[in-house]
């Protein structure tokens, strides 16, 4: 899942704990600057059963480290085909 509107405080473990209710995580991330360290103010969870995406979205609003964020199903990136030319 994507996970938008984070604190810039927010850890990989906090968002792992708060999310840890819906179900087994696999992979947590919380993208950062590469140059200044910051948060970017999302991150990334991973669910071992898809069906943990449900139960986020049905038990909303969701708020960690006093703000409101924003969870939503995130599609891993595809590599485009390459154009054949003949």
């Amino acid at each position: 899942m994507f996970i938008g509107g984070l604190s810039w405080q927010t850890a990989p473990e906090g968002l792992r704990e708060y999310f840890s209710k819906f179900g087994d995580i696999t992979e947590v991330m919380v993208m950062k600057d590469p140059t200044t360290r910051r948060s970017r103010g999302f991150g990334f969870v991973t669910f071992a059963d898809p069906s943990s995406v449900d139960k986020v979205l049905a038990n909303g609003p969701h708020e960690l480290d006093g703000k409101k964020i924003d969870p939503k199903i995130a599609f891993p990136k595809r590599a485009h085909p390459k154009l054949l030319s003949n």
